[in-house]
């Protein structure tokens, strides 16, 4: 038997009204330095995917709206909630005394295999996502409660940050949604 693709109106995609007021995930996605545009809006776009609570553009990460950023983000910037913040070692220290806890995505002595990872119950998590070339700042590291790293075997160890950002969602999205 083959399997018919789905039309878009078949979809139930909901509105953005209907997002907006949607229960979230309990993520929140902080871009610390983010160069590209096109990495920006391709998060803005697995943040919607996964109903996840906010983001975060730090630093460098440019803001919307933005030419580059909405053609990769198609329209997800408008649903998704997002803020500026300048200092990302603030950011973090702020969500800390909110009781979320932070977590660094990167490669690092002591870091916590994606895979073993098992969230709380009930648990509102941060994920800091770091510049395509220097990743996460050390200052941030050294501010977030772990480090989460995605095991890879090839040769260059490294993911585009768009794809580990939609890598450690659906992770951490389908860890969550058991709980």
């Amino acid at each position: 038997m083959k399997n018919r693709k789905l039309k878009l109106q078949e979809l139930g995609r909901i509105s953005v009204d209907e997002y907006k007021t949607s229960e979230k995930t309990p993520i929140i996605i902080v871009l610390d330095n983010i160069r590209s545009l096109n990495n920006i809006g391709s998060v803005f776009r697995s943040s919607d995917a996964f109903r996840i609570e906010k983001i975060y553009l730090c630093g460098i990460t440019a803001q919307p709206p933005h030419r580059d950023i909405h053609k990769t983000a198609l329209g997800s910037t408008e649903s998704v909630a997002w803020e500026y913040i300048e200092d990302t070692v603030e950011l973090v220290e702020k969500l800390k005394t909110d009781n979320v806890i932070t977590l660094s995505i990167e490669q690092a002595e002591g870091s916590i295999k994606l895979d073993e990872f098992i969230p709380i119950k009930n648990q509102k998590y941060a994920i800091v996502m770091g510049n395509e070339v220097d990743g996460v700042q050390q200052s941030v590291i050294n501010a977030t409660h772990h480090v989460l790293e995605i095991p890879q075997i090839g040769t260059k160890h490294s993911l585009n940050i768009s794809v580990c950002t939609g890598v450690v969602l659906w992770d951490l999205f389908s860890k969550m949604k058991g709980l």
